[in-house]
């Protein structure tokens, strides 16, 4: 049964310890997707592939191959059980539930209490695509689609808009103004995506630098539409 009314949240796993139960091909691929995130992970499998093996070997994931026990959930945020025992799957969920924790069974719906999306990555820039565990087949084509439709030029747009965030914080006094501030640009004329497309950066760092002038005029000054002050000018 679809849950359609899942809180959707992006989580830093930097550093923090998580444990995979299963190392075959699909527990290769969860493993994978927390080192991405710069996770602390532990693996636990009687067996292991190859892939894993080397993981472990160089020091990447914490392996121990034996038998799962509760006590390999003690101090770790998220376990993903990716076994093909029902058994052991339903065991491992309930540990996790009876610490809080979050938990995933790999395309068992019913014993998760989160859901992973298909994700795009673009540098520091990510698109998550979830069909609340209806289709991961139909997230993964969203997903292919979606890295045509938002390129680099989205996430060098990101970097220069972060570039003035603090500048922001310290002279724009509400949150309001802020969302002004940054809305304006983000879907103002002409369109900074498109000019990050066509390679006229210094067009949107010009865009950037006028709304900080208009950002601060007061209401009433003169001023141009490029922003810039026309006290003085005739």
């Amino acid at each position: 049964m679809i849950e359609a009314d899942l809180y959707i949240a992006c989580l830093n796993l930097t550093a923090r310890r998580t444990v995979v139960v299963g190392a075959g091909r699909i527990g290769l691929e969860k493993i994978e997707g927390l080192l991405a995130c710069d996770a602390d992970v532990t693996v636990v499998a009687r067996v292991a592939i190859p892939e894993v093996m080397e993981l472990a070997a160089t020091g990447t994931v914490r392996l121990y191959e034996r038998d799962y026990q509760p006590s390999d959930l003690d101090g770790c945020m998220l376990a993903i059980a990716a076994t093909s025992d029902t058994e052991l799957n339903t065991r491992i969920y309930r540990d996790a539930e009876s610490r809080s924790m979050l938990v995933n069974v790999v395309d068992v719906p019913h014993l998760c209490n989160f859901i992973l999306p298909a994700v795009l990555r673009n540098g520091f820039l990510s698109v998550a695509i979830s069909t609340a565990g209806a289709s991961p087949a139909l997230a993964k084509r969203m997903k292919r689609e979606a890295a045509a439709l938002f390129g680099p030029e989205y996430a060098r747009l990101g970097l220069l808009l972060d570039g003035v965030r603090e500048w922001a914080k310290q002279t724009l006094p509400t949150y309001d103004d802020r969302k002004v501030f940054f809305e304006d640009i983000v879907n103002g004329e002409p369109d900074p995506v498109e000019l990050m497309r066509t390679g006229r950066e210094h067009e949107v760092r010009e865009l950037i630098a006028a709304a900080q002038v208009r950002a601060v005029t007061p209401p009433g000054s003169p001023a141009g539409e490029d922003g810039r002050s026309t006290k003085g000018r005739r």
